[in-house]
């Protein structure tokens, strides 16, 4: 990696764990600068700004997200071929993911800079949004394969179930830094699974 690519991801890395601690509003760029050992200047060289910075954390966790969510659906499907074994492998597979992480997932930028979106401008904002379509899309395309062998039991709108993933990981990962339970955001995501196999497995008759 080039020296100006190492102090680019020192950088991002020591804003990613002061942001996901208290919030971009009480993580200054001295503090940044501080933390990473470097000057202002060395700073401002990489980000004009901290909407800069901003857009650049998010960018970057939308790939981190998609190289996760494209591993453990890829090992779903060495798994199985059937397209509601494929999802209820691929959600346990992040259940367990999630669940070996000793202190509990660290927490999602994309969240954290929603909470406070007053603060940045509309490209930031935009990324954001982008990265919540993605995923929307993302689990769209896994019910659509489900729906296509198996109806569900119940009338659901299906953008609404895809968007209930992101909604239970992104709230099982508050829920359980609210209350010092690293567990909870792997149980929720299970107690998804549940739910997603209640839907949609063919009945006995």
């Amino acid at each position: 990696m080039a020296r100006g690519e190492d102090t680019r991801k020192k950088i991002l890395d020591v804003a990613q764990d002061a942001i996901l601690t208290k919030g971009f509003d009480a993580t200054s760029i001295d503090e940044i600068v501080a933390s990473a050992e470097l000057t202002k200047s060395g700073f401002f060289y990489h980000f004009r700004d901290k909407n800069a910075l901003a857009h650049a954390l998010i960018e970057r966790h939308i790939e981190i997200e998609d190289q996760l969510f494209d591993d453990v659906f890829t090992r779903a499907k060495d798994l199985a071929d059937d397209p509601l074994q494929v999802a209820l492998i691929a959600l346990k597979l992040l259940a367990e993911l999630i669940e070996d992480m000793p202190n509990g997932h660290p927490g999602c930028i994309v969240a954290t800079a929603v909470y406070q979106d007053r603060l940045f401008n509309p490209d930031v904002r935009e990324a954001n949004r982008r990265a919540v379509l993605g995923w929307r899309k993302r689990f769209r395309k896994m019910f659509d394969a489900i729906v296509a062998v198996y109806p569900p039991h119940d009338d659901v709108v299906l953008d609404d179930l895809a968007d209930m993933v992101s909604s239970v990981i992104e709230g099982g990962i508050v829920m359980s830094r609210a209350v010092s339970e690293p567990s909870i955001t792997a149980r929720q995501i299970m107690l998804l699974r549940s739910y997603v196999k209640l839907l949609f497995s063919p009945r006995l008759k």
